[in-house]
């Protein structure tokens, strides 16, 4: 994705969602993803297997508890796998109750596989600024500490250029008024996969009290504003 892009990006837009009750101005905007066919969208249903995830590509953010992220991502089109796990840290193999208790510097975030041909990053990173709200510091949401941080890893420089611009759009629109984005822009350096029972934890657990009441009300604000980006058989 060029740079021209990136910028061109800012004549458009879209409103923003995140954790919190109000909704702010409006986010920027691309073209929305290509159409998938039926036949692989019912395909993505099934798990695929880490073989068939290798030929995909990988992204990797943290905008509040991985419950809520995992599932907002896996909803969108093109994107064939989340996981949910820790990065940002240095703490080799960390646990959800190291983490959770702030033992470590890592973050909740989610690993996303995805189809480059369908979705592109800078889509992704739109997805992931238009379901949270970037202007919180060390929390999302009613979940507070550094593991709730908002950040964007980046794997090279253009993912890098990709993910500074768009935060300049979303400034020099003022999308945000005056409040400054904490996003933190990261190297991406290892991802440690959460415990099996974290994996698609609202799916899993829809009688759960935090997913009722803060998940799937956070997943349906993006529905609502992210509907061309949806999979058709996203719950």
């Amino acid at each position: 994705m060029k740079l021209l892009q990136i910028v061109l990006l800012a004549g458009a837009s879209l409103i923003a969602t995140s954790c919190q009750s109000k909704n702010k101005k409006n986010t920027i905007s691309e073209n929305t993803p290509a159409k998938e066919t039926q036949q692989e969208e019912m395909y993505e249903e099934v798990k695929l297997s880490p073989q068939q995830l290798s030929k995909y590509e990988t992204a990797y953010f943290a905008s509040g508890c991985f419950w809520c992220v995992e599932a907002i991502f896996e909803s969108v089109k093109g994107v064939k796998e989340v996981v949910s796990g820790y990065a940002g840290g240095e703490q080799k193999n960390p646990t959800y109750e190291e983490v959770g208790y702030g033992k470590t510097d890592h973050a909740e975030a989610v690993e996303v596989y995805y189809d480059p041909k369908v979705i592109s990053f800078t889509q992704l990173v739109q997805v992931f600024f238009g379901s949270h709200d970037p202007t919180q510091l060390n929390r999302q949401g009613p979940d507070r500490g550094r593991q709730y941080r908002s950040i964007a890893f980046y794997k090279n420089e253009d993912e890098k250029k990709i993910i500074e611009s768009y935060i300049q759009a979303l400034v020099d629109n003022k999308v945000y008024d005056n409040h400054p984005i904490t996003t933190e822009v990261t190297p991406y350096t290892v991802f440690y996969k959460a415990e099996s029972y974290h994996q698609d934890y609202e799916k899993n657990n829809p009688n759960n009290s935090y997913i009722r009441n803060v998940s799937i009300p956070r997943l349906n604000r993006f529905k609502a504003n992210f509907g061309d980006y949806l999979k058709k058989n996203a719950h």
